[in-house]
């Protein structure tokens, strides 16, 4: 699945970073950034989490299924 990291104006001034699907739906939006080169790093931190970070369930609900090699932790 392809999606891409968008650099935005804040409505209330400085930058967020948007990830959106290959169809455009929006998957996450950032914190506020007050500089476009932050929010770059902000991106930045995420790719990093994301390749190797856990999934922590957190619902209250039994666990889903998670992609071969994950780990869930409840």
């Amino acid at each position: 699945m392809a999606g891409q990291f968008e650099l935005v104006d804040d409505a209330g001034g400085g930058y967020r970073a948007r990830l959106t699907d290959k169809t455009g739906k929006l998957l996450a939006l950032s914190e506020k950034y007050n500089t476009t080169k932050a929010a770059a790093r902000g991106i930045q931190a995420i790719r990093e989490i994301a390749a190797s970070g856990l999934i922590e369930d957190r619902s209250g609900s039994p666990a889903a299924p998670v992609a071969a090699g994950r780990q869930c932790r409840k």
